[in-house]
């Protein structure tokens, strides 16, 4: 089992550069979303940071021309997933969004084709039903920066395959990341559930008024040589995922998570962090 083309469903900024990471190391890669004007803004977003590449001297335009021959933009999602020996799920923590979403995969794609869930926190075995021959699913989680961040955590629940999550993990060492392959499921996988000590504990100083959260990214910063703290880190990975994963802890416990009052403004402001602009922090 190997993976020499892949589709990304899902044009967001995880998946636009996902895609277009497989694509510069060698790999075919084509995106799809519901959206058109996504698509164009793919299109458009991968054209102005290639060239950006060529103008700083870090790829030929020759390079580039074969990278974008690689990569592909589709509005027609069996289109985009035509010749992909991998699908990877990119779209919104959403469950019945991403359990709708493989059961239209299942019945386009071969039933030896990987899928991959990129959720933050959904573990694979959540969707095994929702396929034919659930050996070939698993988690794929990129972090964000996808192009940048090489970590990435291959998650085999005890449906998958060790051929899948080997395969899985090949790939992501041959588009320059150093994945970890975790052989047991936990929700948030190995480096959410580490930095879930952390964050619960930054929120629960927050909350209860012990110092701001300019304080805790100072301590974090500057004491511990974290590069960045907590809620600094939060604008990079988006205030808007972070309260999804909220609402979904509060519908399954009842209680509130500390600071959800605070993130809910946040969203509804539309302060979703670093790709907006504004977040915990300002960045104009």
């Amino acid at each position: 089992m190997e993976i020499k083309n892949i589709c990304v469903v899902g044009g967001g900024r995880m998946g636009r550069q996902i895609a277009l990471n497989a694509a510069i190391y060698g790999y075919g890669a084509a995106v799809y979303d519901v959206a058109p004007a996504v698509l164009e803004d793919v299109q458009k977003w991968a054209q102005e940071y290639l060239a950006g590449r060529v103008t700083k001297g870090r790829m030929t335009q020759e390079q580039v021309d074969a990278i974008q021959r690689r990569f592909r933009v589709e509005a027609d999602l069996a289109k985009a997933c035509e010749g992909a020996d991998c699908v990877i799920e990119a779209v919104v923590e959403i469950e019945d969004v991403k359990h709708k979403l493989f059961q239209q995969l299942d019945g386009i794609v071969g039933k030896d084709v990987i899928l991959c869930t990129n959720s933050s926190f959904m573990v694979s075995s959540l969707f095994a039903q929702d396929v034919s021959n659930p050996s070939r699913l698993c988690n794929m989680h990129f972090y964000n920066p996808a192009l940048v961040m090489k970590f990435v955590e291959i998650v085999q629940g005890p449906h998958c395959s060790d051929e899948t999550a080997k395969a899985a993990y090949d790939f992501c060492v041959n588009t320059g990341k150093k994945p970890i392959w975790q052989k047991k499921e936990i929700p948030g996988f190995a480096g959410n559930f580490l930095i879930a000590g952390l964050t619960e504990r930054a929120h629960y100083l927050v909350q209860n008024g012990y110092c701001t959260f300019q304080d805790v990214d100072i301590a974090m910063e500057e004491g511990f040589h974290h590069p960045m703290g907590p809620f600094r880190l939060n604008d990079l990975t988006g205030v808007n995922l972070s309260f999804d994963m909220m609402q979904a802890q509060y519908k399954a416990t009842g209680k509130k998570p500390d600071m959800y009052d605070v993130y809910e403004d946040l969203v509804k402001r539309g302060r979703f962090g670093r790709s907006v602009g504004h977040g915990f922090y300002d960045y104009e």
